[in-house]
Formats: structure tokens, C-alpha cells, sequence
């Protein structure tokens, strides 16, 4: 299992990574990074809605990550994607809860997801549950953090790369 650390040099790495059409290229480093944080507790089902619901926000908030939008050869239009890999990690509650401070301490843009919110079915309630709690006493199952490159790294401290 990989740790954190361990990641610095990989931002570049997968799909998107090289430019051009065919042409090789260099990879593409990117000067900011996207992580999800997960609990390591969660259930598979629950690790990916997690992910996906936290990944939801960062576009709004921060409309750099957004990508151009795809085509086929067909011509056939496609959504934009993220422009950058998002990398997934995972650690305790503790840790959890520690990255969130440490994200908060750094005012990078952020996205929660607490326990409240698997028993919720809309937005609307989604945010009634995490309105109803402190900052400091959410029950995090996960976040998103996105930002340059160290300070992520940064909120990252003591968590793994999710297997």
C-alpha cells in the first residue's frame, strides 16, 4: 500500500495525462492536486457514493478543474470532465477529522460528507443534516480538498492511498 508520500510524483499519471492527439508527449504536472479523503470504515457501496458526491462539488466551487468537452470520431459530444487525476485516499475517523482541521486552517476549497447524510434522500435534507452540527463535531465519513500541490499534501498527512 502506498502512502501518501509516495504519490508526489504521480499527479501526472493516467488517463489525460499527455497531450495531443496520438503525439507523445511529456506528462502533464499539474501545480494543484484533488484528494478525496474516505474512513476507512466504509462499505464499498458507500466509499463510492462518498466519492462521487464529494468530486460533485469542487466543479462549482472551483470551475478550473473542469476540463474541455469530449468528442468521438463520430462527432458525438460528451460531458467535460475533471482536467487532473483525483486522488483517493483513506484513514481513520481521527485522521479524518484531523485533515478537515487542517483543510479548514488552509481556507483550501473543500467538500464534506458526514454519516448524517446516509439516511438522508435530497439536497434539501443533505444540508439541513450538516448545517445541524459544528464544525468540530461533524461525524466525517469523508472529504474532497483541492488546492497546490503541498498544501494538500499538507491536509493529507497520515493517510494512505486508498487500495
Amino acid at each position: 500500500m502506498r502512502t501518501n508520500d509516495e504519490t508526489n510524483e504521480e499527479t501526472g499519471a493516467g488517463a489525460g495525462s499527455r497531450t495531443g492527439l496520438g503525439a507523445e508527449s511529456a506528462p502533464v504536472r499539474f501545480d494543484t492536486k484533488i484528494a478525496v479523503v474516505l474512513r476507512d470504515d466504509l462499505e464499498l457501496w458507500q466509499r463510492l457514493n462518498v466519492t462521487a458526491f464529494l468530486i460533485s462539488g469542487l466543479g462549482t466551487a472551483s470551475p478550473e478543474v473542469i476540463g474541455e468537452p469530449y468528442a468521438d470520431a463520430d462527432g458525438t459530444a460528451y460531458l467535460p470532465m475533471l482536467r487532473q487525476p483525483v486522488l483517493v485516499f483513506e484513514g481513520t475517523k481521527e485522521t479524518l477529522t484531523a485533515a478537515h482541521g487542517r483543510a479548514l486552517s488552509r481556507s483550501l476549497p473543500r467538500a464534506v460528507f458526514t454519516s448524517d447524510l446516509f439516511s438522508t434522500g435530497n439536497d434539501r435534507d443533505n444540508r439541513a443534516a450538516v448545517r445541524a452540527v459544528g464544525k468540530d463535531q461533524l461525524d466525517l465519513v469523508g472529504i474532497a480538498v483541492y488546492g497546490p500541490r503541498n498544501a494538500v499534501d499538507k491536509v493529507l498527512k497520515g493517510t494512505r492511498m486508498h487500495p
